[in-house]
């Protein structure tokens, strides 16, 4: 027994030996995702670099005027930050930044709105997805960058495959905390006036979920955002290029600045 004990499980060896399988028999599928997916970020890079900074500036400092319920204070620091950006002729990887937080973002509330709806409605997926969600959110985030750069190679389009499963967990949690708040009165008076799964769930569960899954979102956002340095180290372009080149040069100025 205890020799059994002190030979080592070479689950080393069983991962790669999975890995193999998956880049030989799925490389078209790799191929494909890798193609479009870089074709997409590097048109909306090219669409926000077309656009005049000046303009894009006073555009960002609307929507924010107008997302945050005109408070007056957070566009002027919107502005006076972008201002700033511009200034240190780091421009062009702030649309690099921008492009991988968006298309991230999306993806994974695409993906976790769904899956948060599935785990409110069934028990059997919520004993499922759960665990898989906390081995999601206590793995350093480095670790994605492996599966990443093995199906993907290095660029924008691992950056984003790591940074969609590094920021999925909370949308998806809080989608389903949310939908499974709503008061059982208001469920069974949606059933006793026959409204269908359907009609319940986009006139009742989503409605009154609302705050919840937006809170989730902007969670999502903040990770992927925290991703953009550690995505750097496999050659994802943006301003976590800048940060990575100042700590392998030991400049603090610069890198603070940009953090």
């Amino acid at each position: 027994m205890f020799d059994f004990l002190q030979q080592s499980i070479p689950l080393a060896d069983w991962i790669d030996t999975g890995v193999d399988w998956l880049t030989e028999h799925w490389s078209g599928f790799f191929s494909f995702l890798q193609t479009v997916g870089q074709a997409v970020m590097d048109f909306m890079t090219n669409t926000l670099s077309a656009v005049p900074p000046l303009l894009l500036m006073v555009l960002i400092t609307i929507a924010a005027y107008f997302i945050f319920h005109r408070k007056w204070w957070i566009p002027i620091i919107t502005l006076l930050g972008l201002l700033l950006i511009y200034n240190q002729e780091m421009w062009a990887d702030l649309m690099n930044t921008i492009t991988l937080v968006v298309i991230s973002s999306l993806i994974a509330v695409v993906i976790g709105v769904p899956l948060g709806i599935l785990m409110s409605k069934s028990e059997t997926a919520q004993s499922i997805v759960t665990p898989i969600l906390d081995v999601m959110q206590t793995m350093p985030g480095f670790v994605y960058l492996i599966p990443a750069v093995a199906f993907f190679g290095v660029g924008m389009v691992p950056g984003v495959f790591a940074s969609v499963i590094f920021s999925l967990p909370p949308t998806v949690r809080m989608t389903n905390f949310g939908i499974r708040q709503i008061s059982t009165e208001l469920v069974e008076a949606s059933e006793s006036f026959g409204g269908t799964p359907w009609q319940r769930l986009f006139k009742l569960d989503l409605p009154l979920a609302k705050g919840n899954i937006f809170a989730g979102i902007n969670q999502t956002i903040m990770l992927t955002l925290s991703m953009v340095v550690i995505a750097s180290m496999i050659g994802t372009p943006g301003l976590g290029q800048g940060v990575l080149a100042a700590v392998q040069r030991s400049d603090v100025g610069n890198g603070l600045f940009m953090a």
